[in-house]
C-alpha cells in the first residue's frame, strides 16, 4: 500500500508543477490545509474517492494513470 501512496503523490507532484502551482495553491483550491495536502504529496495518508476523481478531473488524466496503474494519462477511445 505505501508504494501506491508513495507513487500517487509523484504522480500527483509533476502534475501540480507542470501546471506552475504550488502546495499551497493546490490547498486553497481544495479546500484543505497546505499540511494535508503535502501529506498527498509525501504519500503519508490515503486518498478518498472524491478527491481522487476530483484530481483526474482537474489534471485531465485517468483515476489508473494518478495510482500508477497506467502509464498513459489521457483515456483511451473505445
Amino acid at each position: 500500500m505505501d508504494d501506491i501512496l508513495k507513487k500517487f503523490g509523484q504522480r500527483l507532484k509533476e502534475l501540480r508543477k507542470s501546471k506552475g502551482l504550488t502546495q499551497k495553491e493546490m490547498a486553497n483550491l481544495m479546500d484543505m490545509t497546505d499540511r494535508n495536502y503535502q501529506r498527498f504529496e509525501y504519500g503519508k495518508i490515503n486518498v478518498p474517492a472524491t478527491t481522487l476523481c476530483f484530481l483526474a478531473d482537474f489534471f485531465g488524466v485517468t483515476t489508473d494513470y494518478l495510482l500508477d496503474r497506467s502509464e498513459s494519462p489521457a483515456q483511451e477511445k473505445e
